[in-house]
């Protein structure tokens, strides 16, 4: 499940305009944590470094199940969530 800013952020070098950090998790903060912990801000600037047009996720969550880190070793990822509560405030999330 890709949203459409992230498709269109992916194609262009788009800087996000603002930030602010999750109060409270969701899938979306599952995710970008889970992407902020390879060492990318979000899915459409993991898209725009490593060249690829989709993310491997568990069918059953939607969780992002592996991802490559700058230095191509990769992250595996379990199908629950992974982001405990206490984390839940460092997850940044970007607006485009």
């Amino acid at each position: 499940k890709m949203s459409e800013v992230s498709a269109v952020v992916a194609k262009a070098d788009i800087k996000p305009k603002s930030v602010c950090h999750a109060k409270n998790w969701s899938d979306e903060v599952e995710n970008l944590y889970r992407f902020q912990q390879a060492g990318y801000r979000d899915e459409a600037e993991y898209k725009q470094v490593k060249q690829v047009d989709t993310v491997e996720c568990w069918p059953e969550t939607g969780f992002v199940k592996k991802l490559q880190r700058r230095d191509d070793t990769f992250y595996y990822y379990n199908k629950q969530r992974e982001c405990e509560d206490k984390e839940v405030h460092k997850v940044k999330v970007y607006v485009y």
